[in-house]
């Protein structure tokens, strides 16, 4: 059956055990799966999303000032505020939950290629994810980086330093402005990771969208590209999303829970 076939169309977001049970299937035969993840694959390990109800951002509108490239150049209080939110990130006590699990036995199914993810939290390598299939396209808070050089740093190196007193520590090398290596609004993302996105993207036969509102460009843009290259496409969401109405089927249950379901072969599926 093709994906023009199986469209469920905008309203794809009622689910059923039946429509788990398809996923699952579709999984069952597909070669060659590469799967995108955001914010939401990681609230069930204790880090909110940015947008959501309870997000970062929703919550504190001040915080999304400090992820804009600009205003942390200009704006040294800004740095201040950035490094103490970054002592104090969820990410450093969270663990990897069952869907981040689920996508490692995908892998070892042999249907995974490529696990494209807009986290920076790291629990995908946590999870036990090949390294040479995670596409970091946001960046990594693991490492700092100079924004003046070519120095780089486990991100325990200068979070040590903020601890002994330095709010705004520079860079050890030339005395630039050190930050996340992750990846700001205003900064630019790495080329190679873009590239190695769309070729994943154009060459799958199944696009698995987790926990993403499929709003950010330009990663977003690897589903249609996908869909243009005859791949079915999968969405697993709390909230709608962008491209609802381009997937084959839309799931809206927890990701933690549904993951395994579709992911793990014909004995884990859903029955009843």
């Amino acid at each position: 059956m093709s994906p023009a076939e199986t469209d469920r169309g905008p309203d794809a977001g009622s689910d059923t055990d039946d429509d788990v049970r398809t996923v699952a299937g579709w999984i069952d035969e597909a070669n060659a799966i590469t799967v995108l993840t955001g914010a939401g694959i990681s609230t069930d390990s204790g880090i909110p999303d940015f947008r959501g109800p309870n997000g970062v951002w929703t919550k504190n509108p001040a915080a999304e000032k400090q992820a804009t490239l600009q205003n942390y150049l200009a704006d040294p209080e800004v740095r201040v505020l950035a490094w103490r939110a970054r002592m104090d990130h969820r990410a450093w006590g969270a663990e990897p939950n069952d869907g981040h699990r689920a996508l490692v036995q995908l892998e070892r199914r042999r249907k995974l290629v490529s696990l494209l993810t807009q986290n920076v939290d790291g629990l995908h390598h946590d999870a036990g994810s090949d390294p040479d299939k995670i596409v970091e396209v946001h960046g990594t808070i693991r490492e700092v980086a100079c924004l003046e050089c070519d120095y780089r740093a486990d991100m325990g190196v200068v979070l040590d330093r903020v601890r002994l007193g330095e709010d705004d520590p520079p860079c050890p090398q030339c005395g630039g402005i050190l930050k996340s290596a992750t990846i700001s609004f205003g900064q630019q993302l790495v080329a190679r990771d873009l590239l190695r996105a769309q070729i994943a993207a154009e060459n799958c036969d199944l696009m698995l969208a987790v926990g993403t509102t499929l709003a950010v460009y330009p990663i977003a843009a690897v589903v249609p590209a996908a869909k243009s290259a005859g791949a079915r496409v999968v969405i697993v969401n709390a909230e709608p999303t962008e491209m609802d109405h381009l997937a084959d089927m839309v799931l809206r249950r927890s990701i933690s829970e549904v993951l395994p379901q579709i992911c793990g072969g014909a004995k884990t599926r859903p029955v009843g």
